[in-house]
């Protein structure tokens, strides 16, 4: 495995950017220079980010979401989660 995080992440097991291995590593965004914990999918060479609103959902149980262009810096966090 790489120390770069992927250039597009999802963590919606039905979306095609979805790796199971990149975020059980545990992943981090910075967007727009600040931390954000709400991310559920972003792309580094687009510069977006898809975010949770609040804790609204829609008819199939998924977060609502707003997409927001900038600049996105994912990372690997030092430690891994414990599970």
């Amino acid at each position: 495995m790489t120390d770069t995080p992927p250039d597009r992440l999802s963590n919606d097991p039905k979306s095609p950017h979805y790796d199971a291995a990149a975020l059980e590593r545990g992943i981090g965004i910075r967007f727009n220079g600040v931390e954000k914990h709400t991310v559920e999918e972003y792309c580094v060479s687009e510069g977006w980010a898809r975010m949770a609103v609040g804790k609204t959902v829609d008819r199939h149980g998924r977060p609502l979401t707003i997409k927001m262009t900038g600049k996105v810096e994912p990372y690997y966090h030092t430690l891994a989660p414990e599970k």
